[in-house]
């Protein structure tokens, strides 16, 4: 009798005490399982990165199959700007669709740093924390841990949200001041996800981009065409068929060029259409850089006509010397991949090129290298991120 009013006094404090209590260590558990446990997923969701006052946004599109396959769109929707970043058997791929270029690199992306948009590199952040944070609320749960972003030192931690079926809902990364630098929210993710055979292959992601890519212009000439026709239609009936004729291929050569070449429409299309590659943007104002590495001094600026268009060379000098070239970008009409040493790292509109002793990116259409053999690659990081701010000068 003794023993069984022991027992259901020992019963009574283990319930009093917790049983059944759902804990930290059951979620990050079954969060491990469950991530673990898909053998691909889609996932899909908008990217708010800040530099200074300003926020850049993306669209973000992430697929990923089990034996190290991913590919990550990211669009700039501030200016549509693309890239995708890509692996498969073959290596780690940065491509710029409207550049048609890839950049190849002999990486262990994404398994170097931390990504926002990744699940397993989330889980693994959480995971290997052990000074991480646990808080529950009538939402769900949220976890605080340390991150690792060897490019952008300022990144310490990161906040993960996650509803009580253990769907991540949002992740915020934040500075050493609790301020959030980067914001990633889960639109959808689909841990069943199915993919075709060649989702991964890079050739089939330059076709699709590249049919993309004709079927945007075709129909943005249909448009002009029809618009054209019914202008022609009202203003001379006569010569309806002469006028349409001469105005529609005034209007498909104006658009062209407009459009792929970024200059006037008196270009010659018959230089334009016997070229290789065709300039995308002109250089019309010097964007310097809002951070310079102490006691360093802009020293010389010269502007270069090249065949392609122009660069513009900014020399800056003192203790810590470094160079700047921006020069006008060509997209090209074969595709074409560039092996590359180093790394890539996303800066804050763009994805860039990380060597040990330069940052090369493109954007607004503009291709940007800044090179030092003195300057550490944090600090050229530094400057690069600067520059992603606005133009101060004409």
């Amino acid at each position: 009798m003794k023993k069984l009013f022991l027992g259901i006094i020992m019963c009574g404090i283990f319930l009093i005490s917790g049983c059944g209590k759902y804990t930290e260590d059951d979620i990050i558990k079954d969060l491990t399982k469950k991530i673990e446990n898909a053998k691909a997923y889609e996932i899909t969701g908008t990217m708010e990165i800040t530099n200074n006052e300003d926020v850049y946004t993306y669209s973000v599109n992430v697929g990923y199959m089990e034996k190290d396959n991913y590919k990550i769109s990211l669009m700039n929707l501030a200016n549509d700007h693309e890239q995708v970043i890509l692996r498969n058997s073959d290596g780690v791929y940065v491509v710029t669709p409207s550049l048609n270029k890839s950049f190849k690199f002999q990486s262990d992306w994404p398994y170097n740093n931390s990504q926002v948009y990744l699940l397993g590199s989330i889980l693994e952040d959480l995971t290997s924390d052990d000074n991480r944070k646990f808080e529950e609320n009538d939402d769900g749960y949220l976890f605080t841990s340390s991150v690792n972003y060897p490019n952008n030192q300022k990144l310490v931690k990161q906040r993960v949200y996650m509803d009580k079926k253990l769907n991540i809902s949002e992740v915020n990364v934040l500075d050493e001041n609790d301020n959030t630098q980067i914001k990633m929210v889960f639109d959808k993710i689909d841990l069943k996800a199915k993919f075709n055979d060649n989702y991964f292959d890079l050739d089939q992601l330059v076709k699709e981009e590249n049919n993309s890519s004709s079927n945007s212009n075709t129909d943005s000439n249909n448009t002009n065409n029809t618009n054209t026709d019914k202008e022609n239609t009202n203003s001379n009936t006569n010569n309806n068929t002469n006028s349409n004729t001469n105005s529609n291929t005034n209007s498909n050569t104006n658009t062209d060029n407009n459009s792929e070449t970024g200059t006037d429409s008196n270009t010659d299309t018959k230089s334009s259409s016997t070229e290789e590659t065709k300039t995308t943007a002109t250089i019309e104002d010097v964007i310097y850089p809002m951070y310079l590495p102490t006691n360093t001094y802009l020293t010389n600026q010269e502007t270069v006509e090249t065949e392609d268009g122009e660069r513009l060379i900014l020399t800056f000098g003192g203790d810590n010397p470094f160079m700047l070239i921006e020069e006008t970008v060509n997209a090209l009409d074969e595709h074409l991949i560039v092996p590359t040493s180093g790394d890539f790292d996303l800066l804050v509109d763009t994805i860039g090129v990380v060597s040990d002793n330069s940052i090369n990116w493109v954007s607004n259409g503009i291709e940007y290298y800044v090179i030092s053999d003195v300057v550490e690659t944090s600090e050229l990081l530094e400057v690069a991120r600067s520059i992603s701010v606005l133009p101060v000068s004409k």
